[in-house]
């Protein structure tokens, strides 16, 4: 294991009534250091001890993939300020600190400690110290790229969110608020959806043994991971689309999530199903009273008259707001079914700064894109007078 400690104090008028700075370890091992950190408090279902744990046994040794937890303190008093669950990852000849994500961690945050920045001073005193300490990290670094981070975490504001330099991401959450009357809620939907809510569950149920389950026994939970595994990736290739989720660390990941996770509560799958067959799955992760989800399957055009997909959604949202669940996120992907449920967008945003020389013309670059990202209909023209498109997120 690595540890790599810097601590950098700065004097003078604007920060004066400020810590003197921030203590910064750098350690390759989660396990020590979610040990030397303590008491979790995830602000999101991403920043769950659970979710780093079973990421970091997936992809620790993934190539191209180290470990690099950065643990900050308060330099003068040795208070917890944030824990960043980090990897420096190589992408040809440039070393990119990012987080712990690869395309399966939705939203990215530091986990925040009392002494954690409150505002854009002690943001700016965080951010240098950070760098400061990446910048003699092992093996060097070249390039600090932070995607997909909420712009608040619960109550508290996302310190890195405080920064010059922060752009719009090119997702953002989906997140669905209900009061404590689940069916007021309800009725506030389109009546057309609510029609063919209770309809496609009439469809359903025409068949004696059809069910809606929440699995509590965590064989259960990995039987029905498996199906979803093969539900999502016959659905995929079937479009021709790139499956990439059934790769052996992404499966592994998945696998060690819900083995750990379900005797917890923090992972949660549900199903409809009949006696002999699996119609449709959900897998997502919850903190109290929020819940993610997170990967989504059915079994195909055969049950296509009953819409499993949003039934199993409207099903896993009644059975869990019967068990106090009020947040529910539909994450990433701006997907037509999603609408229907009638989430609110909430902005992710993304953050880019170099660590050398190497790292300068791709923090130009990602600077330059994410300046236009706050102007959505200027890109819109320039893709279009280049010849591109968007790729869509919507989906049936």
């Amino acid at each position: 294991m690595t540890v790599l400690t810097t601590a950098v104090e700065k004097f003078g008028a604007r920060v004066a009534s400020y810590a003197v700075g921030y203590r910064v370890e750098l350690v390759s091992d989660w396990a020590y250091a979610a040990a030397r950190w303590g008491t979790f408090e995830p602000l999101t279902a991403f920043q769950h001890p659970q979710w780093y744990a079973s990421w970091y046994r997936a992809f620790a040794s993934t190539d191209g993939v180290e470990p690099l937890i950065a643990i900050v303190s308060d330099a003068a008093t040795g208070e917890r300020a944030a824990l960043l669950p980090l990897i420096c990852h190589r992408q040809g000849s440039l070393r990119i600190v990012e987080f712990a994500d690869l395309n399966l961690t939705d939203f990215n945050a530091p986990i925040l400690g009392p002494a954690a920045p409150r505002d854009d001073v002690a943001a700016w005193q965080f951010w240098r110290d950070l760098q400061a300490a990446l910048r003699k990290a092992p093996g060097g670094a070249d390039l600090i790229r932070f995607r997909k981070m909420p712009v608040k975490l619960a109550t508290r504001s996302n310190p890195l969110a405080l920064l010059d330099g922060i752009g719009p991401s090119v997702v953002n959450g989906n997140l669905l608020t209900i009061g404590d009357d689940h069916n007021a809620w309800r009725y506030e939907l389109n009546r057309k959806v609510r029609k063919e809510l209770g309809r496609s569950w009439r469809v359903f149920t025409r068949e004696p043994s059809a069910s809606f389950r929440v699995a509590t026994d965590t064989g259960e939970a990995l039987n029905l991971l498996s199906i979803t595994e093969v539900q999502q990736g016959a659905r995929l290739n079937g479009l021709g689309l790139n499956y990439v989720l059934d790769n052996a660390d992404c499966a592994a990941f998945y696998r060690d999530l819900v083995r750990e996770g379900t005797a917890r509560g923090y992972a949660v799958m549900t199903a409809l199903a009949t006696h002999d067959e699996v119609v449709a799955t959900l897998l997502g992760v919850r903190t109290g009273s929020r819940y993610v989800m997170i990967r989504i399957s059915n079994a195909g055009e055969k049950w296509s008259a009953c819409s499993p997909g949003r039934l199993i959604i409207d099903r896993t949202i009644e059975a869990l707001h019967k068990d106090g669940v009020r947040e529910f996120d539909f994450s990433i992907g701006n997907y037509t079914y999603k609408r229907r449920f009638r989430p609110q967008r909430t902005p992710l945003v993304d953050l880019s700064a170099p660590l050398s020389w190497r790292g300068r013309p791709s923090a130009l670059r990602d600077r330059a894109v994410l300046a236009l990202r706050r102007y959505p209909d200027l890109t819109a023209r320039l893709k279009q007078a280049l010849g591109k498109s968007a790729p869509s997120r919507e989906d049936d």
